[in-house]
């Protein structure tokens, strides 16, 4: 059985191939999509598959960090013909394509097709497991000191989960789909494997979710947090203007232009004025101490 590879939907190799075994013009529409979503459709005489491998890059932002990106790889698997177009960077694709070409078959294209999605499944896990560590260090910069940079974070993490989880979902439909579709590639035989597949990617949006009420939790401590600091602040600032009240009000009755105030004319008065702030201060803190302010 002939297996085509092309690195490129734009290739002219692709209209041929679509006339040579019929092709339906949308599935070449779809090939060439930058944004199709995972899917799988059934043709007359074939299967064809959309498929979101994931794996890890640098981060451009952060070099040290990475960072969980999406490729595509679109197969057309007919009873006779394999087409496969892939993203030549992508490491888990042609960890894919290397799996089904050792453990796959000529004359089954449904092994092939199988293999290469429960590869591209069991990526996922280790993407999960980078999310788990982001997650874990998070939760410890939350406690440690929260601050405007690990909010960013939290929210960031959110939006790729978000993004995991979309294709997750389309993923479990097109497993779904190639068990329940009697036009599907995959034969009885197989119809076991890609039931197990479908309960590794149930397992995977569990896990997701898992992680998002991780996510939500830290956010909460961190709101807490936040919210406890700026009570800490107010209470210190409290503190402080009781503790000067005794001090402007004197202050401020000596300081007005009346006649008659106790040691007005008093040589010692601003003494005797000195001495009551600093009796009426240590008054209030002694107050305050009570009451266990500080």
């Amino acid at each position: 059985m002939p297996w085509y590879q092309l690195d490129d939907p734009h290739d002219p190799r692709l209209d041929e191939l679509a006339r040579r075994y019929n092709l339906h013009p949308l599935h070449i529409e779809d090939a060439r999509s930058e944004d199709e979503s995972v899917k799988v459709d059934s043709g007359a005489n074939y299967t064809f598959a959309v498929f979101k491998p994931i794996y890890l890059q640098p981060d451009p932002d952060a070099p040290a960090e990475k960072m969980p990106t999406f490729s595509t790889i679109d197969v057309f698997a007919g009873k006779d013909f394999l087409v496969t177009i892939i993203d030549p960077v992508c490491p888990a694709t042609e960890e894919a394509l290397e799996r089904a070409r050792r453990d796959g078959d000529d004359e089954h294209p449904g092994r092939l097709l199988y293999l290469i999605l429960d590869t591209i499944v069991d990526r996922y896990f280790a993407a999960i497991d980078y999310f788990d560590d982001r997650i874990d260090k998070l939760e410890d910069a939350v406690f440690d000191n929260p601050s405007p940079d690990i909010l960013a974070q939290v929210f960031a993490i959110k939006r790729e989960l978000i993004e995991l989880r979309r294709v997750l979902v389309n993923t479990r439909d097109a497993c779904l789909h190639l068990q329940r579709d009697p036009n599907s590639i995959i034969d009885s035989e197989h119809q076991l494997y890609i039931r197990d597949t479908y309960d590794h990617v149930a397992r995977l949006l569990d896990s997701v979710e898992t992680q998002r009420d991780l996510l939500n939790n830290s956010l909460d401590i961190y709101l807490s947090s936040v919210a406890n600091r700026t009570n800490e602040v107010m209470k210190v600032l409290t503190v402080l203007g009781t503790i000067a009240l005794p001090a402007l009000a004197i202050s401020g009755i000596y300081g007005m232009n009346l006649k008659g105030l106790p040691f007005e004319t008093s040589p010692h008065g601003a003494l005797f004025v000195g001495f009551l702030t600093i009796v009426c201060t240590g008054l209030v803190l002694y107050v305050l101490r009570r009451m266990r302010w500080f």
